[in-house]
């Protein structure tokens, strides 16, 4: 399998967007990654949009960025609680500095923008936050997937399986 080997943060907190959080996990574990689901504490039930659970793995201080391959940030409501988390911005830009992949989709941009890490970058998020994602210097498109370099961003749950794609090439040539 392609990502066997590779391990991989994928953030949780209250009100995710549930296909956008179990969509990637899925898709990368069927390929062989290991995907963590880290939150502000571990073995906690997060609740997503919709109802559907996802359990944490580890809290933020239980980790150490530096062992993982790259980093997976879900929309819904969850980023904008992520965001004002020190470690949460830490991991974010520790995987920007280091170039590791940096997976976001929908209202995951807002994470990015608090990390400080999109000046310059080309990038796609949920139309709602587009201003936000300009005002923080980015180069906004409209487009289901944008890839610049390490950085791939989506809109919104259609827009999954190329996205996934996406970070999945991305991923398994690191």
């Amino acid at each position: 399998m392609r990502l066997e080997n590779k391990k991989v943060i994928a953030l949780v907190e209250e009100d995710f967007e549930d296909l956008e959080l179990w969509y990637p996990i899925l898709r990368l574990r069927e390929e062989g990654a290991t995907v963590d689901l880290v939150a502000l504490e571990a073995n906690k039930k997060y609740i997503g949009k919709y109802g559907v659970p996802a359990e944490s793995d580890y809290a933020f201080g239980d980790i150490d960025a530096t062992d993982y391959d790259g980093i997976l940030v879900p929309g819904g409501w969850a980023p904008d609680k992520l965001r004002r988390y020190p470690e949460v911005l830490d991991m974010v830009r520790h995987m920007d500095k280091a170039k590791k992949p940096i997976g976001q989709i929908c209202h995951a941009g807002w994470v990015l923008i608090s990390a400080g890490i999109l000046r310059g970058k080309k990038v796609t998020s949920t139309p709602g936050i587009k201003d936000d994602m300009t005002n923080a210097g980015s180069f906004w498109s409209n487009e289901a997937v944008v890839t610049d370099g390490h950085i791939i961003s989506s809109r919104r749950p259609p827009d999954l399986p190329p996205y996934v794609k996406a970070y999945a090439d991305y991923l398994a040539e690191q």
